[in-house]
This record gives structure tokens, sequence and C-alpha cells, in this order.
């Protein structure tokens, strides 16, 4: 028994004119059909933009973004479901951008920014599992140091940082000069042992991480950056380091540009540097007030 497939007029009528310039009426059904396809196909991609800005950003740039994405957002170019967008929407969410899932020009001054390498969460947050020391006597050791500044300079703002933390918490900080601590700090370059290579100037600053034993709890600085003592002249150390030691401790980054724990750099007066009220509800949540 032969089925017959109801095909409009107007299709017909279009099928017919086809066929009389190529001689065969299925061969004007599939033209038709392949037109028909093609069309809904350049619709689909004009509703739906790729997430690259066409025409605003070189190779070096798409590759510079992607690494990213990957680097601070767990964004995976293999995952069977590519994530590509909502990843870019998720950290446009972070930095208070609008959600566009396109990486236009606000978003790559974000990129090109430099910046401190843990990943980013949310408002104050931290690691998973919520990881703090458990002792309020917290030890530390510099190990090693820039030749930007005297050992003397770098010594001083390290206290400093540690400082600004005790004060909003109940946690004491002793320094110790041989052996082990529970924080060492030090500066290196590139490829330095923790599997987080730095990547020389600009882009990745310095990271740390969470408390814990072996490694946990440590910080370290990229010596290829000019790092210096408050002048506007290379990055400020005491806000980076302020910054990676509040990891050391447990936080993780806030979306709060405001923040000392706000992953990207921005030059601070060191005069009237301080933490701000999130990093204080943050580390207060981990440790308490001070009476």
């Amino acid at each position: 028994m032969r089925n017959y497939i109801n095909i409009p007029d107007w299709i017909s009528n279009y099928c017919t004119n086809h066929r009389a310039a190529n001689g065969s009426f299925l061969t004007a059904i599939m033209h038709y059909y392949s037109t028909l396809c093609t069309l809904s196909l350049l619709t689909c991609c004009l509703a739906f933009p790729l997430p690259r800005e066409a025409g605003k950003m070189n190779d070096q740039q798409w590759g510079k973004a992607q690494e990213y994405l990957k680097n601070f957002y767990s964004y995976d170019p293999e995952a069977r479901i590519n994530n590509l967008e909502d990843k870019i929407k998720e950290m446009q969410k972070f930095f208070g951008l609008p959600q566009t899932g396109i990486l236009n020009t606000n978003t790559m001054e974000i990129i090109q920014k430099p910046r401190c390498g843990v990943p980013d969460v949310g408002e104050y947050s931290f690691f998973p599992e919520r990881p703090k020391w458990l002792s309020k006597v917290v030890t530390y050791r510099v190990v090693s140091y820039t030749e930007d500044m005297p050992r003397s300079t770098v010594d001083h703002l390290v206290e400093k940082a540690l400082d600004m933390w005790s004060k909003a918490s109940t946690l004491t900080f002793k320094k110790v000069r041989n052996g082990n601590a529970d924080i060492i700090i030090g500066f290196a370059r590139g490829v330095h042992g923790d599997f987080s290579p730095f990547d020389g100037p600009g882009g990745i600053l310095a990271h740390a991480f969470a408390p814990g034993t072996g490694i946990g709890g440590d910080a370290h600085f990229d010596n290829d950056e000019q790092w210096s003592d408050g002048s506007k002249i290379g990055i400020n150390f005491l806000f980076t380091a302020t910054h990676e030691l509040g990891h050391s401790l447990g936080l993780g980054h806030s979306s709060d540009p405001e923040a000392v724990m706000y992953p990207t750099y921005s030059y601070k007066n060191p005069e009237d540097f301080s933490l701000s009220e999130d990093d204080i509800r943050g580390i207060q949540k981990l440790y308490g007030k001070r009476r």
C-alpha cells in the first residue's frame, strides 16, 4: 500500500517552478527543505550570539579569556556539555556586570587586571568545608624575600598585615625564625613546587592556601612582579599580603569591590588602608570577635 505526503499548494508551486529549471520534482523538494534548514540555522545563530564579540578580540585575548575561566571558574572545554556561556555569566555576576554570557569589553577589562591566583566564589566566603586554624595562636615564617625591598621592610609589612586580621578577630600571630610554622611566606618565580606556577609580570600576583597541614596556609608572591612598600610604582605589597593572608586564615574571595578579599588588584594608599566591613564579618564568622 503506497503512502502519500500531503504537500501544501505553495510548496508544490515552488517545487514545480524549480523542477522546470532542474528537471526533477524530487530534486526540487530537496532544494526547498535544504534552503529551509539553512534559514533556520541562521535564525538560531542570530538569536543566540557567540560568547566572543565579533571583531573585538584577537586570538591571544580569546585564549587568555578561556584560560581565565578555566583557572577561576572551573570552565572545562573538554566537558560533554560546553558550559562556556554559563561560566562567563557566572564571572559577570561575581563582578556585578550585566550577565550577557558574552566576552564583551567590560568583561575583558576585568580579565586583563592583575589579580590573586585563588578561584572566585561569592560575597565574603570560605574555602570548601570552611577550614580554619584550631589554635588561636598561629605561627608564621618568612623564608624568602623580594629584591625590591629591604628584608626588614617585608617583615614589617607582613606583621602589619597580620595585625589587621588579629585586631578584627581572636587570633594572635607569632613569628618564628627557624623550623616549621603554620604559615610559610615566600617569593618565587614560575614553577615553584606547588602545582600553581606563576606567569611572570602582571596576571597572577600571588596565591595562598587554606589552613591545613603541609602546604596549607602558605602564601606565595610572584618575584617577577615589581613590589613596593606603598608607592604608586610597583605592586603594593601590604595590600597584597593582607589579601593573601586572609586566604591563609580560611577566607575566600569577596564580590565586594571595597573588600581586601576582592580578587583583582588596584592601588590602595597604605596610609588609610584598612579592612572593610565585609572582611571583618568574614574573619569573625570563622574566629569570633575580640572582646
